[in-house]
């Protein structure tokens, strides 16, 4: 379904956007849990934005009914992604700098990519 797609997109955005720093801050593993998400939420919001309003963007996102987005929402997410490879980017740097070298990859292709076609949906519902 979904999940093939962006784990390839996914490793294209880590390939495209160079090498990562693998050295994780010292100062930012101090950090607490609360400190960590504080950093990190702004970017998962910016990343967010970015997909929505390229998936809003694209002609065939409105001419579904939600009813038929079921079938094609992945394939619009992914054909979004090219346009946001920035603000992922600094989402995975972000989380391998305050969680640890390779959190942010894991993020992106567990949880943020598990949610992220509901907040896509979430969005265009709240759409005036």
């Amino acid at each position: 379904m979904i999940l093939a797609p962006l784990f390839a997109t996914g490793l294209v955005i880590s390939v495209a956007t160079g090498p990562i720093d693998s050295s994780t801050s010292a100062s930012a593993m101090s950090f607490t849990a609360q400190q960590r998400s504080a950093a990190t939420q702004p970017l998962v919001r910016s990343a967010t934005d970015c997909i929505i309003h390229a998936v809003e963007s694209d002609p065939r996102y409105g001419t579904k009914t939600p009813d038929e987005l079921g079938g094609v929402l992945g394939d619009i997410i992914v054909s979004s992604m090219p346009a946001c490879v920035a603000p992922v980017r600094a989402m995975i740097d972000a989380y391998d700098e305050y969680y640890g070298e390779g959190s942010g990859q894991a993020f992106f292709m567990g949880p943020y990519l598990d949610v992220l076609p509901q907040a896509v949906l979430e969005a265009r519902h709240k759409a005036p």
